[in-house]
Formats: structure tokens, sequence, C-alpha cells
């Protein structure tokens, strides 16, 4: 699958042009899958807004809606769980993790990567366009891990509103890429004073990282606050990142202290 990348729009969801986007109300979602509304015209905009409510795209039955689930898999960053054996592989030569230099391709890869059951229902080009655009904005970011040869084996990519991070998917194309570059994200969010990281939807791999569930009206009115909070924002290309004796628990202690 490739996607055409189409000229973002700037009216919103539902709104007249220069007017804060209109969305619909994440508390009425439907409690089985989430299902807000229909969405409209994607701005960089309405794309903050959207999820500073809880609220993200998804590509439904044919259409794109806007969903929010009635639980949140959230990651308090202090509680990842950086296993030993990940943590001595982060410190192995072989791979090199980067910052926001292969956005378009991480989004592509992800999708090749994903599910085939999922694929054709998750992102459409108009989503793609939209995120591309808030790449360039400076507010949706990538991790890319590449091997000894210079390919791209793995990497997640996603949108940050304030003081948390929504990981919107990763991929992997060898034996623990991916889960290098979500543990490089998730020291680069701490160290960044980055609050949480917001996975969507429940699984097993993520229950194992330290993610916890979260009722939609907890979240919500977690977001609210900490997507608030101003943060800066611009590319992350040249951060450099050394995960070698990260301990997510001890180093929000010792800010904490």
């Amino acid at each position: 699958m490739s996607f055409n990348v189409l000229p973002v729009r700037v009216a919103g969801y539902g709104r007249a042009a220069g007017a804060a986007p209109v969305l619909p109300n994440p508390e009425i979602a439907s409690a089985s899958d989430g299902r807000a509304g229909t969405c409209g015209a994607l701005s960089i905009e309405t794309l903050l807004a959207a999820y500073s409510k809880g609220l993200f795209p998804r590509r439904v039955a044919g259409c794109t809606e806007w969903c929010a689930p009635a639980n949140r898999m959230v990651l308090f960053i202090e509680n990842y769980h950086l296993g030993s054996r990940l943590a001595a592989k982060l410190t192995r030569p072989g791979y090199r993790v980067t910052f926001d230099r292969a956005f378009e391709e991480v989004v592509q890869a992800c999708t090749v990567h994903r599910p085939r059951q999922g694929r054709r229902e998750w992102l459409d080009n108009e989503v793609a366009s939209a995120f591309v655009a808030a790449f360039e904005a400076g507010i949706a970011h990538s991790v890319e891990v590449w091997d000894a040869d210079g390919d791209l084996v793995g990497g997640a990519y996603g949108l940050a509103a304030g003081k948390v991070f929504f990981t919107e998917a990763q991929f992997s194309s060898l034996p623990d890429a991916g889960k290098l570059a979500f543990a490089t994200l998730n020291c680069h969010l701490q160290r960044a004073g980055y609050f949480a990281n917001d996975a969507k939807y429940m699984t097993g791999a993520l229950l194992r990282q330290g993610f916890t569930m979260v009722p939609r009206d907890a979240f919500n009115r977690f977001i609210e606050k900490a997507s608030a909070i101003p943060a800066a924002t611009g590319s992350w290309a040249g951060e450099e990142i050394s995960v070698g004796g990260w301990r997510p628990k001890a180093h929000w202690l010792a800010g904490a202290a």
C-alpha cells in the first residue's frame, strides 16, 4: 500500500473558517468500538484539538471517523518496564536509532507490517497527509532503527500534544527492532519532560511493558490538563539519545526529589 500525500485543508470538522474546531463529545462515543462521529477535513489545528479531547481519527468500514475507546492504554513513563534482555541489546553495536529522519517511510512501513486484517481499516491518504503536515510543523515525530547496512528495520511515529505523546503505530522487520525504537522513544520522552505515552488499545505486550488501562473519563480529565501544558515544538532530528543505563523509575524519582 502506498500513500499519495494530499494538501491538508484548512477547514476543520464542522466549522467555519477561522473558528475553533467543532468536535464530537468523546464521552458519548460508542461503548463497543469507540466511534464518536465522522471526520471532516483534517488540519493541524483540528488534530491537536481532537487529541487534546481524547479523540483520534481511524478508518472504520470505509469511512474516517473520530474514535474515543472506553478504555485507553497509557504508559506513565516512570512505569515503563525495560527488560534486562532488551536493555542489554540497547548497548550493543549493529543498530542505529534516529529521530525524525524518515517520517513518511515509517508511516508507510507501519501500514505494510500491520496485521493483514487491519490494513484497510486504519489509515487513509487524508489522515496520512495530515500527519505529514503535523510532522512538518514539528508536532508529529518518528523514531527509526537502522541496521548495519543502513536499512530501516524498525520504528514508530505519533503526535505530541503538550506533555503527552500519542503513539500511532510501530513496526519491526527484524526481531526486537520495534522494541528498540519504542524504548528509545520512551527514554527521550521522559528526559524531555513528557508525562505519558498513549497507545490507545489494549494488548498483552503493552501490559507487560508497564502500560495501564485508564477509563475514558479519567483519561479525558488527565489529557485536558496535560495537553494544555506548553511544550517545545520542532524537529527531534538532532537529538542524541543514549539509553544505556536508563532506569525510568529512578529517573522519575530523581526529578521529583
